[in-house]
């Protein structure tokens, strides 16, 4: 019997002859040096590990990507491995054949198709490198990118102390991060990513490395925002806060509510003394179902205290449909919106639907997010609802449609502290001096892959309307929120020319070949705009410029 190094060797031979006679072999020749160098962290087509990961990406946009191949490393290390393997084909700023393409996902709750994973390439799955560690002097909780927040907030509830994460339990943690990352605590701390004091990072040399103020900085500052640009993030550490009992739920109104409603909203993002405790999403849902809209808030005051002044404007608006509004923890509250953004769905984004219709009855969905940034206006906001509602009348019959149109605060108070003047500042560019500005998503799910042309074009035109009104208004605002956008949109274009300037520089130095520009389709990447694709018989070279 061959000796097993030998296998090995052998094995890996005959995967580089199959390469040099056809080059687009490449991605299931690669599966099989994964697997010779990671063992049973490699599942193939057919194995229970591979269908288990097909099954619990969000949407269903995801779900029906076939990679050939699905690696779930175990550690740092692995991932060191992984990505030696798959950057072996990388010479010269360029990608010397197509294969060996791969995705990276931490809990695949971006909808669109080959965001975080791949059709016939590799597939790294991040879950398994989850682990939640707080220092002795629980100041700062170390988080396994493949981890979902629903396991931090488990950890820190129990000791008191939270940090500024994601809204819903079983988002993951590092999607969210490296896209910014929004949260309950926003007003207090900034984004997701102004927290983070330190990431280890794979390269795309295979070396693992930190990323933090006094080591690699230039890096740390990219991945605020850069997301999946720079390398394979495995670990990040936040700084922790005291965090006890908070108070918050969901209100749900009837639409007819909906001037009191976003006359509240305004005022709340508006206000010249900001209460940094309190946060807002505002929210209004319409069902294909009931055939109707309804208003819901996401309300959170992050101290102890029962009904906050501050989020009255919202609580005393009557009737209420429901109202969930207790004081609790973050586990809980975060969980409780797992139940709004159930996956399995045709998607585009949303952050709390109303989705009591339908929880009952979860067949497969299709989902979208759609975002832009707009000024903070409550007439320009009721317009951009009464566009909405016209346009939808086009798709309202679509099967098991729901359809939401959220706003959520920006105000200066959020964006200063990852201003370029912060201590710490992140990619974004937003400037503090610009005033309160508003996030608006559109957030979709239905059942038909036949409604996907129709609800798709309709969902562009609603923000081709509102781009037209906001622009007449002066209200026209260029930011877009990674984590909310769709693919084609340019989120890392609106940080501005200067910034991405910086997070280009950034990929050249710690990144050369362009692995993560070339070989890593998902995501919105760096230099689309300047690079030049020539064709070969075989398969697409990509040549970095």
């Amino acid at each position: 019997m061959m000796p097993q190094y030998l296998s090995g060797v052998w094995t890996t031979l005959l995967c580089f002859l199959a390469l040099s006679e056809h080059p687009c072999r490449a991605q299931t020749t690669c599966c099989h040096q994964l697997e010779i160098v990671l063992g049973d962290s490699v599942f193939f087509p057919k194995q229970a590990g591979y269908s288990r990961f097909l099954s619990t990406s969000w949407s269903q946009q995801e779900q029906s990507l076939t990679p050939s191949c699905i690696l779930r490393p175990q550690n740092t290390p692995d991932v060191s491995k992984a990505i030696k393997v798959l950057s072996q084909y990388q010479e010269a700023g360029k990608s010397i054949i197509a294969g060996c393409k791969f995705a990276i996902r931490g809990a695949g709750h971006t909808p669109w198709a080959g965001s975080a994973n791949i059709e016939g390439g590799v597939t790294i799955d991040m879950a398994s490198i989850s682990s939640v560690d707080l220092n002795p002097m629980e100041t700062v909780v170390s988080v396994g990118a493949g981890a979902r927040w629903s396991a931090v907030y488990s950890a820190l509830d129990a000791v008191g102390v939270g940090v500024a994460g994601g809204r819903v339990a079983d988002v993951g943690v590092g999607g969210l991060v490296t896209g910014g990352g929004l949260s309950h605590h926003a007003p207090r701390y900034g984004f997701v990513c102004d927290q983070v004091v330190n990431y280890e990072i794979v390269l795309a040399n295979g070396t693992a490395v930190n990323a933090n103020a006094t080591t690699n900085s230039d890096l740390w500052f990219a991945l605020k925002g850069g997301s999946n640009n720079f390398g394979v993030v495995t670990r990040f550490d936040f700084k922790t806060f005291p965090q006890g009992k908070l108070w918050g739920g969901s209100i749900y109104n009837p639409i007819d509510t909906l001037p009191a409603q976003i006359q509240a909203f305004v005022d709340f993002n508006n206000a010249s003394s900001y209460d940094t405790n309190a946060a807002v999403i505002n929210g209004y849902s319409f069902t294909s179902r009931i055939a109707s809209w309804i208003a819901v808030n996401l309300l959170v005051y992050t101290k102890h205290e029962v009904n906050p002044r501050v989020l009255r404007p919202f609580t005393d608006i009557k009737p209420q449909f429901g109202n969930t509004m207790r004081l609790t923890n973050l586990s809980d509250l975060t969980s409780e919106q797992v139940h709004n953004a159930p996956g399995g769905f045709r998607q585009v984004p949303c952050p709390h639907c109303f989705c009591n219709d339908y929880v009952a009855d979860m067949i497969q969905r299709s989902q979208l997010f759609l975002t832009r940034t707009y000024g903070s206006d409550p007439v320009f906001l009721q317009q951009v609802f009464q566009i909405a509602n016209t346009t939808l009348q086009t798709f309202a019959n679509a099967s098991g449609l729901v359809y939401t149109l959220a706003y959520e605060p920006l105000p200066s108070v959020i964006t200063s502290h990852g201003a370029a003047n912060a201590g710490s500042p992140n990619a974004f560019g937003l400037d503090p001096d610009a005033g309160p500005q508003v996030i608006a998503l559109q957030s979709i799910q239905w059942a038909h892959a036949t409604d996907d042309a129709t609800i798709n074009e309709a969902a562009r035109r609603i923000w081709t309307q509102a781009d037209e009104l906001a622009v007449k208004m002066g209200l026209q605002r260029k930011w877009i929120y990674l984590n909310y956008a769709d693919r084609d949109q340019d989120p890392i274009g609106s940080y501005g020319s200067e910034n991405v300037g910086k997070l280009q520089a950034v990929s050249r130095k710690y990144d050369p070949t362009g692995l993560f520009q070339m070989n890593v389709p998902g995501g919105f990447k760096l230099f689309d705009k300047g690079a030049a694709e020539s064709k070969d018989p075989n398969c697409t070279r990509v040549v970095r410029v």
